[in-house]
């Protein structure tokens, strides 16, 4: 009886030897893996995402408003140039007929010399307008995406901008002889569309250099931020690191 006892524990024995070097070489053959939990984004304080967002819209009004004031800062950026006046198109084709080709170049260089004036103005309306941003807007904003924070700036600074850009935009086309260029093309326009009972032309020049500004200044702006929020390497300080990160 004794025997048998023993021979049974001998099995157990052997089983359990035999069960461990199957499992350790099923290890071998099956690595276990193990499963990679992400990064937690970093939590962000109502006051983070402020100051992150003024941070950020400081920083492309800046970069912006440099870019465009300076000479050929409108003029030599296809994105942002000021064409001929859409609705007086038609002067510009008759003086390209009459051959006033140099008049025609001029005009459009006065045009684009008057916005960068004018966007000189700009710093301290936006500045005034990024102060103005409140708790409610900050996340909105900040997972609005591209262009967010800068639709933000557009609704709280039109007005505003207008009616800073409009005086200088005078002084400008005034002190760069604009009407100098466009009377005569736009009396031997309409000397001609007298003659064969066409639509005389006066656009508001002053208005269409103010609104085309504004609207080149912002395309500017709005590339900045859509560069922080894109490019990590533009996200030059911790806190714009840490804002933007968390998206």
């Amino acid at each position: 009886m004794k025997n048998y006892a023993y021979l049974f524990v001998l099995s157990l024995l052997f089983t359990q030897v035999s069960c461990a070097q199957k499992i350790k070489a099923l290890g071998k053959e099956l690595p276990i893996s193990i499963p990679t939990v992400p990064a937690a984004k970093p939590q962000l304080s109502n006051e983070e995402v402020i100051s992150g967002l003024k941070e950020a819209l400081q920083l492309g009004i800046e970069k912006a408003v440099n870019k465009s004031s300076l000479v050929d800062g409108f003029l030599g950026n296809p994105q942002i140039r000021l064409p001929f006046p859409p609705d007086a198109i038609k002067v510009k084709e008759k003086a390209l007929q009459l051959g006033l080709n140099t008049e025609v170049e001029k005009f459009e260089t006065t045009l684009n010399r008057a916005a960068e004036e004018a966007v000189k103005e700009a710093l301290p309306i936006f500045k005034d307008a990024i102060l103005q941003l409140s708790v409610q807007d900050g996340f909105k904003i900040l997972n609005g995406g591209q262009g967010a924070a800068t639709n933000f700036l557009k609704q709280q600074t039109q007005t505003a901008l207008y009616n800073a850009f409009l005086p200088k935009v005078k002084a400008a086309t005034s002190k760069v002889g604009l009407t100098a260029y466009w009377n005569p093309l736009i009396t031997k326009y309409n000397t001609a569309a007298k003659l064969t009972g066409g639509q005389q032309l006066n656009p508001d020049l002053d208005a269409y250099i103010t609104q085309r500004a504004i609207e080149g200044l912002f395309v500017l702006v709005a590339q900045e931020e859509d560069q922080i929020r894109a490019n990590p390497a533009a996200r030059i300080t911790d806190l714009l690191a840490k804002v933007f990160g968390s998206l």
